[in-house]
């Protein structure tokens, strides 16, 4: 499996998955001539994806797919919870409704979980014949019930928005802060750290922090309160890299 996220924050996110026999978007937040290029970059024709995946409908997520549907005739695949705001930017032709939780798309197996903010969203569980993955972002917290099946995955493609301090701290309106730091909200380094330290283990060998925020967060203090939770599992040799909003990360293979 390879990945390359080519933007994370809140101006625009989209993150590009390939197994042996499949090549999918999850969100398309940024335009068309972005993806293309980056794609074009590592020798994928934008016109061979197998699909688009949504997690939410928040324009940061989806502000560039119309225009990429329109060009590629890509499906998107959708949670019927998101089917009335995607049908405003995509026909309905192009559209697949997922009605469970789980989606095959050739050899990659996508299973769906709740994400908790302030509109329906969702993570992703993602999986080859060899490799499993998860992608969560824009999410306040990570239900429990997920973390037994969490534990140990190749990579982890997981939100590490805000320093706490640094966001009450901020300029933005009190009941900002109080949305961002809410369950419904977004996920802080500190609480990402956490989750993480209960659930990489000798498998994982990448762990990308996503949408950090450019008000709330630096990529030092993300990386340095990661780091700071991980510390009883140094011994793990896995690779910590931060997703750019505007500079897509490497290309990560399993």
């Amino acid at each position: 499996m390879r990945i390359k996220v080519i933007s994370s924050g809140s101006k625009g996110n989209s993150t590009y998955i390939e197994s042996n026999n499949t090549k999918i978007l999850i969100d398309v937040g940024v335009n068309y001539n972005r993806i293309k290029k980056t794609l074009d970059e590592i020798n994928v024709d934008i016109n061979t994806l197998d699909g688009v995946i949504i997690s939410h409908t928040h324009t940061d997520h989806i502000g560039g797919l119309s225009s990429l549907i329109k060009k590629t005739n890509t499906p998107v695949y959708i949670r019927e919870e998101l089917y009335q705001e995607i049908k405003k930017v995509v026909e309905e032709k192009n559209i697949v409704v997922i009605e469970d939780q789980n989606l095959i798309i050739n050899d990659l197996n996508i299973k769906y979980i709740n994400a908790s903010h302030d509109v329906p969203a969702f993570g992703f569980i993602i999986s080859d014949i060899k490799n499993k993955i998860l992608y969560l972002t824009d999410t306040g917290y990570i239900n429990r019930k997920y973390y037994k099946e969490l534990e140990n995955l190749d990579a982890y493609i997981i939100e590490s928005n805000h320093d706490e301090k640094m966001l009450m701290d901020g300029p933005y309106p009190y009941i900002l802060k109080q949305r961002v730091i809410s369950d419904k909200g977004h996920l802080s380094n500190r609480y990402t750290g956490k989750f993480l330290n209960k659930t990489i283990g000798n498998k994982t060998k990448y762990i990308i922090l996503a949408h950090l925020s450019e008000n709330n967060n630096t990529e030092e203090l993300a990386l340095e309160q990661i780091e700071d939770e991980l510390k009883e599992n140094n011994n793990i040799n896995r690779k910590i890299i931060i997703a750019k909003q505007h500079v897509a990360t490497e290309m990560v293979e399993l």
